[in-house]
């Protein structure tokens, strides 16, 4: 049982996670009024891990409503035409989205006489490329490639409109 612990014994926190006292450095500040120079600390360093950086939408961390993302009508073109999900003269309603997150979207549509119909898509607003279309659209491509944000509606049972969440 003691030679499991022996080899466990270098390891501990990591440098950069220990919680240090903050060293401060001194900068120089203005003369005083007798001349002589004071020096000011400087502040202590940020805490946490170097590099990290605070999640926003745009990491894919949340599927958000678009605001440069395509329109719901490029959608609607979208999955009518190149993608022929659609005949020309089904009557489509954009009922959530589209959302994005991290270069991807999220689009559901309402049409008359047939379930729902997700639509996820990814890339520029004005040339977004379908990576898939249907009820159930939590494919290996999503999975694998796309952002947090989607796969949690796809997949994980998200709560933006997606039937049965």
């Amino acid at each position: 049982m003691l030679l499991a612990a022996v080899p466990l014994a270098g390891c501990g926190t990591p440098p950069e996670l220990r919680n240090t006292a903050p060293t401060a450095v001194p900068t120089r500040a203005a003369p005083s009024p007798a001349g002589t120079p004071t020096f000011t600390p400087a502040p202590p360093p940020a805490t946490g891990l170097p590099g990290a950086a605070t999640p926003t939408a745009d990491s894919g961390l949340v599927a958000v409503p678009c605001t440069d993302g395509p329109s719901g009508t490029r959608i609607v073109d979208l999955v009518r035409g190149r993608g022929g999900v659609l005949p020309g003269g089904a009557r489509v309603r954009v009922r959530t989205g589209p959302l994005c997150a991290g270069g991807w979207h999220y689009t559901l549509l309402d049409v008359t006489g047939h379930e729902s119909l997700q639509v996820v898509t990814e890339g520029r607003a004005g040339a977004p490329r379908l990576v898939t279309a249907g009820t159930d659209v939590c494919t290996v491509e999503v999975r694998a490639a796309g952002p947090p944000g989607i796969r949690t509606l796809v997949c994980d049972g998200g709560s933006a409109g997606v039937p049965g969440a």
